[in-house]
């Protein structure tokens, strides 16, 4: 029996804003400068099941607003044939996990899913391997297991679990109850019985077994993810998920859908298991969070990118574009990118949601997306605008082409920096080697493709009466896109 790791990469973490996105969620950000959230789960996944018989290939639930990304940083650290499953619209887990089990049944019969959120971390791998490596035997047997964290302070921000019995000797057991976020008082109960443990949200089980047991609770939800896996298409590396069948589906997570509701019955013959893990765990869930996680100085303080600090302490500092100086802070959040900082201090990142409420009934543009937009051939980044102008800084990957298209509002000059670029403009095709450019007018059809070995780097200036992104009518599209 396989072991089937499924990542589930469709929340949007806007709490990091604003190094996170609605476009580029938290589980896309590299906190410790070095590999994304994702890419750092997608190895530990795959780590924790090298000793095991374990399937091909990752099953990623992901928003299809963020598939190109998503997919880029799964090649960048060698993982390029997977299952990326889209979901035109959230629904939290327990559908996605429902579309997951579907996908595995599907493509290798009944395998064990090791089932987790993208944005966590785990510092212990080998800790958390020889956790899952205890519970492997009683998911065999048909129990759904859930892996619960041991408290190390009265916190107030987790759902959390309640141990029952052992029911084996590797350290599972039953569980007694799930509860949700207490208040201090409480919190601080749980903490001091030893008996509760704080909800991480991973879970393992076979995937016929989770089947049952949504078929059982949640019968329309089953019936809709059915249906909208078979209705789905393939579109790339990608699994389009049918939006007029899933739009339909109701939305609940994994704990409500199912896991409460499996120590009320004994109908199905399915229990519930938790297994206590201690290994470095968070959910990075707020910028204090990334401060407790994060390798610091002898004054407490993290800096990443150009920031000094001067006469300061326990502070937090991320400087993406400029440098950034920090002179008698304390306890202080700075997080600086090319379109938006925020200064903050650690005791009040919890009101981060009233701020993107804000900035979100105030359009603005910064809730959105980055200035740096990734693509599939590569990205841009609006570097200026005015009144009727933009310029754009462009890199096109080897082997990327942008589609097809044409503008009715706008004109593009275009300058090569570095690398050979191939343009077509009109029925015209030719190729611009660094510090040769083009004008390409209003309404001519055009496209921009580099056909070398090395990185292309386009310098784009738009003139026009309107520079929106929608204002591109596509003609032919490698990536097979309308919209983006």
């Amino acid at each position: 029996m396989n072991l089937q790791p499924v990542i589930l990469s469709g929340g949007s973490g806007t709490r990091l804003w604003p190094l996170s996105r609605e476009k580029h969620p938290k589980q896309l950000l590299a906190l410790d400068g070095g590999e994304s959230m994702l890419q750092a789960t997608a190895r530990r996944v795959t780590d924790v099941c090298g000793s095991l018989t374990v399937a091909q290939r990752l099953i990623i639930l992901c928003n299809e607003e963020y598939r190109f990304i998503t997919a880029e940083q799964l090649r960048d650290i060698g993982l390029e044939d997977q299952t990326l499953l889209l979901e035109p619209v959230g629904k939290n887990t327990a559908p996605a996990l429902t579309l997951a089990a579907i996908a595995a049944v599907t493509q290798q019969d009944d395998a064990i899913l090791l089932v987790m959120p993208a944005d966590h971390v785990i510092a212990d791998k080998t800790a958390f391997q020889t956790a899952v490596e205890s519970g492997l035997e009683q998911a065999k047997n048909g129990a759904i297991i859930t892996f619960g964290i041991k408290a190390h302070r009265p916190e107030t921000g987790y759902g959390y679990i309640k141990m029952g019995g052992a029911i084996a000797e590797d350290a599972i057991y039953a569980i007694d109850g799930f509860v949700e976020k207490p208040d201090l008082a409480t919190a601080q109960m749980y903490l001091n019985s030893g008996q509760y443990l704080w909800n991480s949200g991973i879970f393992m089980m076979r995937a016929s077994i989770w089947l049952r047991a949504i078929k059982h609770f949640n019968p329309s939800m089953y019936t809709v993810c059915a249906q909208s896996m078979t209705n789905a298409k393939s579109d790339c590396d990608f699994v389009r998920i049918a939006k007029e069948d899933f739009s339909s589906c109701p939305s609940d997570s994994i704990d409500y859908a199912v896991m409460e509701k499996l120590n009320a019955t004994t109908d199905l013959g399915i229990q519930a298991c938790v297994i206590p893990l201690d290994v470095g765990w968070s959910d990075v869930g707020a910028w204090d969070a990334v401060w407790e996680i994060s390798e610091k100085d002898a004054q407490g303080n993290c800096a990443r990118g150009d920031v000094m600090m001067e006469n300061s302490k326990n502070c937090l500092a991320m400087a993406d574009s400029r440098l950034l100086v920090c002179l008698g802070m304390e306890d202080a959040i700075i997080i600086e990118t090319p379109d938006a900082v925020l200064v903050t201090n650690k005791a009040n990142t919890s009101g981060m949601k009233q701020v993107i409420t804000r900035l979100k009934a105030g359009q603005y543009k910064q809730t959105d997306n980055h200035r740096k937009v990734y693509r599939p051939w590569g990205h841009y980044d609006s570097v200026d605008s005015g009144e009727h102008f933009q310029v754009k800084r462009i890199v096109v990957k080897p082997g990327g082409r942008l589609s097809m298209q044409l503008h009715n509002h706008r004109a593009e000059h275009w300058v090569v920096v570095s690398g050979v670029a191939t343009v077509t403009r009109g029925d015209e095709v030719m190729t611009l080697q660094p510090n040769e450019s083009t004008f390409i007018p209003l309404g001519v059809k055009h496209r921009l493709e580099n056909l070398g070995t090395t990185d292309l780097e386009v310098i784009e200036v738009q003139s026009g009466t309107y520079l929106g992104e929608d204002d591109i009518v596509r003609f032919g599209d490698i990536y097979g896109r309308a919209d983006a």
